[in-house]
């Protein structure tokens, strides 16, 4: 059976054609993103997925220390399976999501919102 994220995964990837993606699966370095992305404007940055069934995220404290050591070129994209919400978060409010979960204003909002903004991304 097919995790959520993986499906989560699948449907960015389709999604995102102009993207390169690199899958980050490792576990020696602990809370590192589960994407890492390069676009159409030769940008970097990492992609964390989060899907949930209720308002609250669940991050370990190594993904929280990543984000807090490494606030800019991160993110957070998380989807809501009741709703089928997709909303992206910078990196940098990864305390407050933690704290407010996804009632915290999102960056963008929407699949085709947030692809849009990673792949135009510039430094």
């Amino acid at each position: 059976m097919v995790k959520n994220e993986t499906k989560f995964w699948r449907e960015i990837k389709k999604s995102t054609p102009e993207i390169s993606w690199t899958r980050v699966e490792n576990s020696s370095a602990l809370g590192t993103p589960d994407l890492l992305g390069y676009n159409v404007n030769s940008h970097f940055f990492t992609l964390e997925l989060k899907v949930t069934s209720g308002n609250k995220i669940r991050f370990s404290p190594h993904q929280i220390a990543f984000h807090v050591r490494h606030p800019l070129n991160t993110f957070i994209m998380v989807k809501h399976l009741a709703s089928r919400d997709v909303k992206l978060y910078e990196g940098k409010v990864i305390e407050q999501l933690v704290a407010c979960g996804l009632k915290l204003d999102a960056c963008r909002l929407g699949l085709a919102a947030c692809c849009s903004y990673l792949q135009w991304l510039e430094a």
